[in-house]
């Protein structure tokens, strides 16, 4: 790690904090993080989601209003937008919450076979039962081998791997190590802009520093490592930076980062010292023409040693985007490279406090892991499955793009990968104005008009991050065709009023 046996040092205090719940260290920490949570900025999102709640009251009640129901397109909740679960998926958990469908023909022989053996490593034979901390060991190499095959044959070491109730969960554990509260200087972690609201909360949470680098618009969102280096230059004299996290396929942006790009990112990482994030939960959305995901841990493999060996890497991934979508299931991991065998130990002590993750997240991640081969009883559907909700999110972003795109004021980068689109919106003065007056961004103002008119709800761009003076507006489209078409028709109409009503 960042400072060799200082940050070895450093993790160990920061374990004693967290070691024993019932020690007043640990209730002092705890009232740290809540006074660092008070003291951030509360979300412009939130007044949003009040509404939401009011709206959705209002038409229960029968309020008429120019909608009978709202579409929210703010969370990357691909079963909320519409989207079926996987029948190959459904049948594995269902079998084994309810062992007799086991020997029952009504469910494809395959399907029941892999709940009978998921089954037999539970302890007890049941998913009530706890695991071990980091997961079923079977489930723990499954996930093993599926980062071998799509890294193109790079060993991937199943100790190395903690299932965990979603990569969010395990992304702010990380962070709980690499941040130190008690430093003179206060940890700095580098984060994307725009980029994902969350990890900043988390961060802040921890008493640590975001330290933000833009990423380029004008050039389809792209990460430039000068601007990295400028970043680091800021953060001189604020913070002490140990951090890069990095988003790929690009939450909320869409951008797919290319080789050379990575490339660049872990040099620099590499020369400064600093341990990489690698957010990659959305590596199986890719929807950009002639476009692959390559993961960062492969591309650090074979530029080779040195920095094969010794650039650390924390890569996410969940069962909670692509085309599983089980955002419910909590069911993510953390694979970690080049990590010193003594801070392994605290990460282990670390994740031990929350007994194992959830047992049906664990499943869900079996099934990504090793979905039905060709051959077998339920590779047919699967495969149609999957497919349809492929070809749905290209025919979405083509569409999407067309019609955002024509309308006065939007524009929208291509979207080569991810479950958003993230469109520039050039307001009127008057909106801008109007938007001051009742105290709100002017993003913020549009989708609260666009929730209340239209029955539409988004994401302003000022909850991710945006350059000053910009404005956005964050839209999942992760989402079936008819939702699709009826959140354009809704936006459409909506957006050409409000230009009108502030030219």
């Amino acid at each position: 790690m960042r400072g060799g046996n200082k940050t070895h040092l450093m993790a160990a205090r920061r374990f004693d904090l967290i070691k024993d719940r019932a020690q007043v260290k640990f209730c002092n920490e705890l009232r740290e993080i809540s006074s660092n949570m008070k003291n951030m900025k509360q979300l412009e999102n939130s007044v949003l989601v009040r509404r939401t709640d009011q709206i959705k009251e209002e038409l229960r009640k029968g309020v008429r209003k120019p909608y009978r129901e709202v579409i929210d397109v703010s969370w990357g909740d691909p079963h909320s937008g519409g989207l079926k679960p996987l029948s190959f998926v459904r049948q594995v958990l269902a079998a084994c919450l309810h062992p007799q469908l086991i020997n029952s023909n009504k469910m494809p022989m395959d399907a029941r076979q892999r709940a009978q053996g998921l089954l037999n490593k539970c302890p007890g034979g049941s998913v009530g039962s706890y695991t071990a901390t980091a997961g079923i060991p079977e489930i723990v190499h499954r996930v093993s081998e599926f980062i071998t095959r799509r890294d193109g044959g790079v060993p991937s070491d199943p100790a190395n791997i903690y299932i965990t109730c979603g990569s969010q969960w395990a992304l702010t554990n990380i962070l709980n190590i690499l941040v130190n509260p008690e430093a003179s200087s206060r940890t700095g972690v580098l984060t994307p802009v725009p980029g994902f609201f969350v990890t900043n909360l988390s961060v802040k949470s921890l008493g640590g520093v975001t330290v933000p680098y833009f990423l380029n618009e004008e050039q389809g969102w792209t990460l430039q490592v000068e601007e990295l280096h400028r970043a680091l230059e800021s953060a001189k004299g604020v913070c002490n930076p140990v951090a890069l996290y990095v988003v790929n396929p690009g939450n909320p942006t869409g951008h797919l980062q290319t080789r050379k790009s990575i490339q660049e990112v872990i040099q620099f990482a590499a020369e400064n010292r600093l341990f990489l994030l690698a957010d990659e939960v959305y590596q199986d959305c890719i929807h950009g023409e002639n476009r692959g995901f390559v993961s960062f841990k492969r591309v650090l493999a074979e530029m080779g040693p040195p920095l094969s060996d010794t650039v650390e890497l924390a890569s996410f991934h969940s069962a909670s985007k692509g085309v599983l979508g089980e955002c419910g299931l909590r069911g993510g991991y953390v694979e970690l490279v080049n990590l010193d065998p003594g801070v392994m130990k605290y990460i282990y002590n670390l994740f031990s406090i929350d007994s194992c993750p959830p047992v049906l997240g664990q499943i869900g991640l079996d099934v990504m892991s090793k979905p039905p081969q060709p051959g077998e009883p339920s590779y047919p559907l699967y495969s149609q499955e999957t497919q349809h909700i492929r070809t749905m999110m290209v025919q979405n972003v083509k569409k999407f793009s067309e019609v955002v795109n024509s309308l006065q004021g939007f524009h929208c980068q291509p979207l080569e990968g991810g479950a958003f689109a993230f469109p520039r919106l050039h307001l009127p003065p008057k909106a801008i104005e109007a938007a001051k007056e009742v105290g709100m961004q002017p993003d913020t103002f549009y989708c609260l008009r666009l929730q209340e008119e239209a029955g539409v709800i988004a994401r302003p761009g000022c909850d991710c991050g945006q350059r000053e003076g910009t404005y956005h507006i964050r839209f999942c489209i992760m989402i079936t065709p008819d939702i699709m078409e009826e959140l354009l028709r809704r936006l459409s109409n909506f957006h050409r009023k409000f230009m009108n009503d502030f030219s």
